[in-house]
């Protein structure tokens, strides 16, 4: 087969591997490819590849499903133990100063040795509070986690072309579907089995990101424990489907109860947004990830934050080839997110 012109965005998971690739139309975009196979536990933990023989075969699996040989690929990184990503405020500076005191800068922010990481940035724009003083995004991802994730893609037959980090890729997918929204607070949640990525944007702009080591293996486990079951069964309860003996109104005790921990991990880290970065309020969840398609999760999270929470649909302004089951994708549509966000990115992008 060809290599086929635009590349693929490969979201790599604990639970899952996801693959999208988008074509450019005259109105937009195009999904004309999207699958994912799930991968064993404890190949990929808190981010970092700890099975590089099992993953390859899985990538390898994932691309024989889909039919593809050859091609370039977008690979997104998140985790909280290898990659940093803050919001600094230094002195105003071209991006060409920037880029030579980068690592003299970044020093003080990243918890690792600084020959250690590779580093990028984003200049947000001069403060307007603060004369002579400007906001940067910073990136720092330890050089290891970069070779692990180039290495197994490579050997399974893909062109890593870019490197994302998983939070950004969220603001790339809700800019092409939602637009900008002004004067608001907008958070992107994604969670996925064992992280959570959030993305905060004000007038469109990432101003707080964090990854924190939580998912929905945790109403997994939970289920798993109180039940006496196997994980496959635990699973199908999470996702609304019945077993024998075990009643829905259990279920959703035990749902309800592990969930107390990932809204309060949100409401933490809304909370440092306000009294750090802000002084204001989240207006809006866009949520998505495995734990988005949880049968009356959404929900429960507007009612214990009190923000309204909108269950995101990456596909909103992207047509779904008929060749594709559109049906099937658009039922899981919200776990597809940062693979979108991913399949956006096209060769040449910073």
């Amino acid at each position: 087969m060809f290599k086929r012109k635009n590349p693929i965005g490969l979201d790599i998971g604990s639970a899952y591997i996801k693959a999208v690739q988008l074509n450019d139309t005259k109105t937009g975009y195009e999904l004309v490819l999207f699958d994912m196979i799930p991968i064993q536990q404890g190949v990929i933990i808190d981010g970092m590849v700890e099975d590089k023989p099992a993953l390859i075969a899985s990538i390898k699996e994932l691309l024989k499903k889909i039919n593809v040989k050859k091609s370039d690929a977008i690979i997104g990184v998140s985790g909280h133990s290898s990659v940093v990503i803050k919001r600094i405020t230094i002195p105003l500076m071209t991006e060409e100063e920037l880029d030579a005191s980068m690592k003299y800068e970044a020093e003080q922010y990243v918890p690792f040795d600084i020959n250690d990481v590779e580093i990028d940035f984003q200049i947000l724009g001069p403060r307007a509070e603060e004369d002579g003083q400007m906001d940067v995004v910073l990136v720092a991802v330890k050089k290891s986690v970069i070779k692990d994730y180039n290495d197994v893609v490579s050997q399974a037959g893909l062109e890593p072309i870019i490197m994302d980090v998983d939070s950004f890729a969220l603001s790339n997918m809700y800019e092409v579907n939602y637009g900008i929204e002004e004067r608001k607070n907008i958070a992107l949640v994604n969670i996925g089995a064992s992280t959570t990525n959030i993305n905060i944007l004000q007038n469109g702009v990432p101003v707080f990101t964090r990854d924190s080591a939580i998912g929905s293996s945790h109403h997994t486990d939970a289920l798993e424990k109180e039940f006496g079951i196997h994980r496959e069964d635990a699973e199908r309860l999470k996702l609304g489907r019945s077993i024998e003996g075990i009643s829905y109104g259990d279920v959703q005790l035990v749902i309800n109860s592990a969930s107390e921990e990932i809204y309060s991990e949100l409401h933490r880290s809304f909370e440092y947004f306000k009294s750090s970065v802000a002084e204001e309020d989240i207006d809006k969840i866009i949520l998505s990830g495995g734990a988005s398609l949880i049968k009356g999760f959404s929900e429960a999270m507007a009612d214990r934050l009190g923000i309204e929470v909108e269950v995101a649909n990456p596909f909103k302004n992207i047509k779904i080839s008929e060749k594709l089951d559109v049906s099937y994708i658009r039922e899981i549509a919200p776990i597809a997110a940062v693979a979108v966000g991913l399949g956006i990115r096209r060769a040449g992008d910073r």
